[in-house]
């Protein structure tokens, strides 16, 4: 690392080791809300976007290869003179990645180690090719690379939107709300008074901004396994995440059917889908006095409750 000048760590978990970094040189660029807190909490500095320029820039690979390109090019344009380092698994393409980099620019060296590889060019190179702008699906809706169903509607939510009753109404919540297709289907209950969208990745709830015009729409970039909301609500709607990275992980789906009931006035009611295989239903039974399977097919169970046990702290 360069002895002086500001490092950027683009992408990097909550809890990433600072291992040999001056945590007071360190600009982490991070839109995902658990982890952007997460750094703030360990009293590092945490953007949305860059302040370059940086003495050297750290990019965590994500697993969408158009927003890796996207994220190395643009540590490259932000660090003239300066040190790009890439950092992923390869699980998560860093190979390839590394590929075509060196078809780009001179890699000055590598690591490899178990499933990770870190490799580090000098920055300043031109990949401005590589840059991915969020783009319009021939719907007319916005998405960004890297976002959760980018090229199109979410198969599970369209089951959800066909499942709902016609006669929602009042003050409702979709949480992980995405760039907001289900939000719209939501809101052509015409009762529906009010409806929060809850997303933690800004990239995602900056495109449900543009594609959800409706005046009743709330939008929140926030954690929705701990996001408050007064007075409680009528009903909460949601696909949930079920993947910490490429891990399944059944946990963050039961915490957002444990936040569903927080946020419930006492005849709230809560309808999710979720991929067959994933075993919500003893969390719903921990958290609602009443639950059921309404529809669904091989591939995707609907999911309703009521009556919620666990009331708001």
């Amino acid at each position: 690392m360069p002895e002086s000048g500001s490092i950027a760590l683009i992408g990097a978990p909550g809890d990433v080791a600072l291992d040999g970094l001056d945590p007071s040189r360190i600009d982490v660029i991070q839109t995902c809300f658990p982890d952007h807190a997460a750094w703030l909490r360990r009293g590092v500095t945490a953007r949305t976007s860059p302040e370059g320029p940086y003495a050297a820039a750290i990019v965590t690979l994500p697993r969408a290869r158009d927003l890796a390109e996207d994220r190395i090019a643009r540590a490259s344009a932000l660090t003239p003179g300066g040190l790009v380092v890439v950092n992923g698994a390869k699980t998560d393409g860093i190979e390839a990645l590394a590929k075509a980099l060196r078809s780009r620019v001179t890699i000055q060296g590598q690591v490899s180690k178990a499933h990770g590889k870190c490799l580090w060019f000098d920055g300043g190179t031109d990949l401005s090719d590589w840059f991915r702008e969020p783009a319009r699906l021939s719907s007319g809706d916005l998405t960004a690379p890297g976002i959760f169903s980018a090229d199109g509607p979410d198969p599970a939510s369209q089951a959800l939107a066909a499942a709902l009753p016609v006669n929602l109404k009042g003050r409702f919540a979709d949480l992980g709300a995405g760039w907001g297709w289900l939000s719209r289907q939501i809101l052509g209950h015409d009762s529906i008074t009010e409806l929060h969208l809850v997303e933690a990745e800004k990239a995602a709830l900056d495109c449900a901004r543009e594609n959800v015009s409706d005046p009743r729409a709330r939008f929140h970039w926030a954690d929705a396994t701990d996001w408050t909301v007064s007075p409680t609500l009528d009903g909460v709607i949601m696909n949930p995440p079920f993947h910490q990275g490429r891990k399944a992980d059944p946990d963050l789906g039961r915490a957002f059917i444990a936040s569903a009931a927080r946020l419930l006035a006492p005849h709230g009611r809560l309808w999710l889908v979720a991929n067959r295989h994933l075993p919500y239903e003893a969390a719903l039974a921990d958290s609602f006095r009443e639950s059921s399977e309404i529809g669904g097919d091989n591939r995707f169970k609907i999911l309703h409750a009521a009556r919620p046990t666990r009331q708001r702290r």
